[in-house]
């Protein structure tokens, strides 16, 4: 019995079988030099969990001390013009060697004034986190927003 494709199944298997060697000899090899490429510039991201653990100490590892943070922030409020207001502060030991510093902080200011607040705030204090926000608006017109926000400095005790 003789089997006979026809132009659409010639050309399903074609595409096919060229779809399988760009897998084996395009993909694989790719995927195998990004894996090594990583472990080269990560080399915590392919090892174990304390490699792990090591890395995250050393990126919260910092010469600042908590009142140099305090001082970053309270100049990028200024800078971007929120009203920064009195805020509280607590230390909370983590039982390993991170300290939390946590921070209640009350704030008045445009939407776009907080947000870049925060953007700002986050990417020049990397040890700071963000764990809750409260917005506030007095009345539907009023283009100020009051805000309490909920900051934490992750510290790595020496």
């Amino acid at each position: 019995m003789k089997l006979r494709l026809s132009a659409a199944e010639k050309t399903a298997l074609a595409l096919l079988c060229t779809a399988l060697a760009f897998s084996i000899l395009v993909a694989r090899p790719l995927e195998s030099r990004s894996r090594l490429l990583l472990a080269r510039i990560h080399p915590e991201a392919a090892g174990s969990a304390d490699a792990k653990v090591a890395a995250v100490y050393r990126f919260l590892k910092k010469e600042e001390s908590p009142t140099d943070w305090l001082a970053k922030l309270y100049g990028i409020g200024r800078a971007t013009g929120i009203e920064l207001q009195s805020a509280s502060y607590s230390t909370h030991e983590a039982g390993g060697r991170i300290t939390r510093y946590e921070i209640v902080l009350p704030v008045a200011g445009s939407y776009s004034q907080l947000r870049d607040f925060l953007k700002r705030a986050t990417s020049e204090i990397p040890v700071l986190s963000v764990d809750q926000m409260s917005l506030k608006r007095e009345s539907r017109n009023d283009g100020a927003l009051q805000a309490e926000l909920h900051l934490t400095l992750h510290l790595v005790r020496s």
